[in-house]
């Protein structure tokens, strides 16, 4: 048994506190925003413009004109502003976001990344990943333990266009999570999912890492 993408999205909300200003990017990322523990405040930014993201929208609550940097539509809240991207970009790039939960499609042992795109795949454009990576206190991505195909995302050595190099400080997946206390150091097997066994996740990653 494994965690779900809901339940991958909810362990990370686990690393929210209280007063956090935290971006999410597109995918898995997004349902964190539903995953916030009660009581506690944390102000979502958007690299299009919005700061004080609401939960998802039910059907009947869709804005169609309200949508956040990956282009779905989400709510607001009495709390929330609006401003220019420009704006935006200075609140990331001038280090006053705390957290940034992301995606990716393969994240190395030495904590780079490479989310934005595939050699010979059309791409919608390279977005805020970069900034995020460079600007913002903190990195977690969130992504399978392994590719449609099987094959190992969390690799030695990141073999697609790079996002960021050395930026990574958690990686959650369905079947674990790791964390390194700094950059200077490995990332060592903290947390396995309900059933998942270290053998397992051994056998179905290539990096090194200790545990």
């Amino acid at each position: 048994m494994a965690w779900d993408r809901n339940q991958m999205a909810a362990r990370a909300a686990r690393e929210l506190k209280d007063g956090y200003y935290v971006n999410l990017g597109i995918g898995i990322p997004t349902l964190v925003a539903n995953n916030i523990p009660a009581g506690m405040t944390v102000t979502l930014q958007s690299e299009n413009g919005m700061l004080g993201i609401g939960p998802f929208p039910y059907p009947d609550e869709v804005d169609a004109d309200l949508i956040n940097a990956g282009k779905q539509t989400i709510s607001e809240l009495p709390s929330s502003s609006y401003f220019s991207s420009a704006d935006s970009f200075a609140m990331i790039r001038g280090g006053h976001i705390d957290l940034t939960v992301l995606g990716a499609m393969e994240v190395s042992e030495g904590g780079d990344i490479a989310n934005w795109m595939i050699p010979g795949k059309m791409i919608k454009g390279m977005g805020g990943a970069m900034d995020l990576v460079a600007g913002v206190k903190r990195i977690i991505v969130v992504m399978e333990h392994n590719a449609k195909d099987g094959g190992a995302k969390f690799i030695p050595e990141c073999t697609l266009p790079l996002t960021g190099r050395n930026v990574v400080d958690m990686i959650i997946t369905d079947l674990a999570v790791f964390e390194r206390t700094d950059h200077r150091s490995p990332f060592r097997l903290v947390e396995l999912a309900p059933g998942v066994g270290a053998a397992m996740v051994r056998e179905r990653t290539t990096a090194h890492y200790a545990e």
